[in-house]
């Protein structure tokens, strides 16, 4: 069994409170996808500095989307995941009550 890690641990903790786990559950499609492209540049071997250049941007652009600080245009992510060789797009569903 995987031993969790302190991150694991603070999240679970933090969702415990009503009002982090809404707007946590709002946000986490988004962090998914940050989370997903993060992992394929990793698999790539590319550092974010490589991205930024493939791209034509700042390495502190890259760093603020992957961290989620800055909600990123369609624009912007189409060039990250062009630079990556990947495609995406949206799936949309009801929400579940």
């Amino acid at each position: 069994m995987k031993q969790k890690t302190n991150y694991e641990h603070h999240k679970e903790n933090r969702l415990q409170d009503p009002e982090f786990k809404k707007a946590y559950d709002e946000l986490g499609p988004i962090y998914n996808l940050i989370k997903e492209i993060i992992t394929y540049r990793i698999k790539m071997g590319m550092t974010q500095q490589d991205l930024a250049n493939k791209i034509g941007t700042k390495q502190s652009s890259i760093s603020r989307f992957e961290k989620a600080m800055k909600m990123p245009s369609i624009s912007f992510l189409t060039q990250i995941t062009n630079a990556l060789g990947l495609e995406w797009e949206f799936h949309l569903r009801q929400k579940s009550s």
